[in-house]
């Protein structure tokens, strides 16, 4: 691949700092989810098995803070969808846009605020805040860019942000 690559284009640029893809969950935030997780990773903590802990606690029943990106992935299907379903469409249409067909999730950090409780009903939308000029790493030539999750729940109190920094990129020619 030659070193030059074409200017980021106005199409992504306009997205920067824009709200996109508003989703609310498809379900009220419930505990099976969490029981299922927490016995995944082993996860003892009595502030999510033991309601009256939760309660003495935090006043409520809530899911661990890092669960916040699992109400949002999709379900392969449900219904009244079609096609396919993806968590993080900005990232694909990100690749797409501007042609650069491998990617790798190089960063994510997260920010918590209120805790999500049991029925909660949450609302998220994602932001495009960077794209980088063109770098070349071992695993390729391409940008990186940076999409926030903003997620807020039925009162509109922000629940937290994850921030994935992802570098898309064309490999090396053999």
């Amino acid at each position: 691949m030659p070193d030059e690559m074409p200017d980021i284009p106005q199409q992504v640029l306009d997205l920067i700092d824009k709200p996109q893809y508003e989703e609310h969950t498809e379900f009220d935030i419930e505990m099976g989810y969490v029981y299922n997780t927490l016995a995944a990773v082993q996860n003892g903590n009595p502030l999510y098995w033991d309601r009256a802990v939760a309660e003495e606690l935090v006043g409520a029943q809530i899911a661990p803070p890092t669960m916040l990106s699992v109400w949002f992935r999709p379900h392969y299907w449900s219904p009244g969808f079609e096609g396919e379903r993806t968590a993080l469409q900005s990232h694909f249409d990100l690749k797409r846009i501007m042609d650069l067909p491998e990617a790798i999730i190089a960063g994510n950090e997260s920010i918590f605020g209120e805790p999500v409780k049991m029925g909660d009903k949450l609302t998220t939308f994602q932001v495009l805040r960077s794209v980088s000029e063109v770098k070349t790493t071992r695993v390729g030539t391409g940008r990186f860019w940076v999409i926030d999750v903003e997620c807020s729940n039925q009162d509109g109190e922000h629940v937290g942000t994850d921030i994935y920094t992802c570098f898309g990129y064309r490999r090396p020619a053999q």
